[in-house]
Formats: structure tokens, sequence, C-alpha cells
């Protein structure tokens, strides 16, 4: 199209021209176009032919009783319906942010980020954004990645291992974590500075995604773990743990003030202790304002002030 420049196009074609060529395309004529768009012929054909001399082509070739779109006349159509679209979806957008972000977001999130996370996260929202239903369950974090990508939930929270390499998961970085080794005060390795992965024995396993890693590092450099005891919770893990029989492994920001003052916590060498949980949503999938204004709220996006919480410091790697 020679000669149709942004800055002519859009100070000399109004959103109500653009509307009408489209109408004499579906209408094939430029007559029952005008009567539908409620406008006179000889203005809707006025504004139709100043359309062609901004482009600089012929956008519909005519014949005595009908019109049907050019070559470049279907190019136009196709970028105008693309256009209108956006449009419609920013009214609709805007709309429900005037009314009051409404409507509904599912979350599958895994029992950790829900525990130190997101209750206080879900509060907050709930409290801005009244006319929002939120719904959570809690599941494990590969259960949470797979629950996003067939459709059932609107966000899933996760470790980052749990979706690597999957092309069907948008994620942003929620918090950052570290594996510890959690243990009796009379432990001889309480006094210790770190331990290796070499040095983990006698564990105390729980059902978690935690020792799945455990057993993947393992298998890596050759070796077993050698787990003394199988418990289905954390909290169960702790409790053997504090009867001297054995050690656990479990994120840092798990453990309570009571915890530390009760159990030697040590910190684990390697990258392998290091945890990254995410907020994922499907790739190509729109969002909904309410989710959308949801992970501007955890991802801090918005102030602090609008948000009248406290900015959570961040668990140092």
């Amino acid at each position: 199209m020679n000669g149709l420049s942004m800055h002519m196009l859009v100070r000399r074609v109004d959103l109500f021209t653009l509307k009408l060529f489209l109408t004499a395309i579906e209408e094939g004529q430029i007559g029952r176009a005008a009567a539908r768009e409620h406008i006179a012929p000889s203005a809707a054909t006025k504004r139709i032919q100043d359309l062609e001399d901004l482009a600089g082509v012929k956008l519909f070739e005519r014949n005595p009783k009908s019109v049907v779109p050019s070559a470049a006349g279907e190019i136009f159509a196709r970028h105008i319906r693309l256009m209108l679209d956006n449009l419609n979806d920013m009214r609709r957008e805007i709309t429900e942010f005037a009314d009051g972000v409404g409507g509904r977001v599912s979350i599958s999130a895994v029992r950790i980020m829900i525990q130190q996370f997101l209750g206080k996260e879900i509060s907050n929202f709930t409290r801005r954004f009244p006319l929002v239903n939120v719904v959570l369950r809690e599941d494990s974090s590969p259960n949470a990645v797979r629950a996003l990508v067939t459709g059932d939930v609107d966000v899933a929270m996760f470790v980052v291992d749990d979706a690597a390499g999957n092309d069907m998961i948008d994620s942003i970085e929620y918090k950052f974590d570290r594996l510890v080794a959690v243990m009796p005060l009379d432990h001889p390795a309480s006094t210790r500075h770190a331990l290796t992965f070499e040095d983990l024995l006698d564990l105390v396993n729980y059902r978690s995604s935690i020792m799945a890693k455990l057993r993947q590092v393992a298998q890596q450099r050759g070796r077993e773990l050698h787990v003394k005891y199988e418990v289905t919770s954390v909290e169960a893990a702790r409790s053997l743990v504090s009867a001297g029989l054995g050690i656990a492994v479990q994120p840092a920001s798990m453990l309570s003030m009571e915890d530390r003052a009760q159990l030697a916590t040590v910190s684990l060498e390697g990258d392998w202790a290091q945890r990254v949980y995410c907020i994922g949503t499907l790739h190509g999938r729109p969002l909904s304002p309410a989710v959308k204004v949801l992970i501007e709220q955890m991802t801090m996006r918005l102030t602090p002030a609008d948000l009248n919480v406290s900015v959570d410091a961040r668990i140092a790697p």
C-alpha cells in the first residue's frame, strides 16, 4: 500500500470508516453497508473513496451491482479485523476493571507455597477484589504442572525443576529457597558450617518432591540414599529427627522459630540444594483480568502502597 504512512493513517482515518469498509465487504454493496451502519449512501461512498485515496490503491473491484475486495483490500481487511478485535478485548477488560474485577481464579499449588506464602497473598487479594472467587487446591509440584497443561486450573505454583523444558508453560520466578539438613542439637554434624550431598546419611524420608530430587542427585553421583524411616509428612519427619532417629532435608522456609530453637539446621552445599518456586500460566492462553492482577500482586509489580501489605524479603539462596 504505497504512500500509506502510520502518521496519515492515525490523523485521517476514523474507526467508523474502517468498520464501514468491513461491512461493505460483508454486504457486497456499499449502499447496503450504508443502511446497516445508518449513514447516507453518498457519505459512505465518499468515506470509502477517501480511504482508497489514502491507501494509494483500489480496495474494491466494482461492478454495477456489487463490490468485492481487491487483493490489497483483503490484506487491509485482515489487519482491520485484528485491530478491531484487539480494541474489543481492551474494551471488555477495561469494563471489567471499571465495574470491579470479578470472575474466578483457580490455582494448584504445592503445600509449602500454600503454607508459607499463598494464604497471605490470597487474603490480601480477596480484600482488594472481593468479586473474585479464588479456588485453591493443594497438589504435588508435578501434578500442579499437569493440571495447568490440561486446562484444569488458571495458575500453577510449583518448583521450577518440575516444569523444566515444558514449552507449554510461561513461568515467572516467585520465591527462592534452599534445602537444609535438620538434625538433633547434639548430632555430631550439628556444628558443621555446611554439609555436602555425600554427608547425608541416615535420612528420614517423607513423601515429597524433595526426596525424589535427592534420589535423582544420588543416581547422578552413583550412590544410594540410606533411608532409615519413611513417613508421609514433614511434621512426622521432624518428630523422628527430634527423637534422634536421623536427619531430614527440607526447605529452610518451612522451619519455624520453635523448630530452630529445638533442632539444629545446617546448610547444604551445591546448586542442587537451591529451590526456585514459580508461578505458571498456560502458554498462548489469554489471561483474565483477575488472573493478571493476582500475578501482578504476587510478583510485586504493584507498589506496596497499592497492595497495603509489606514487601516480603526474599529468602537468600
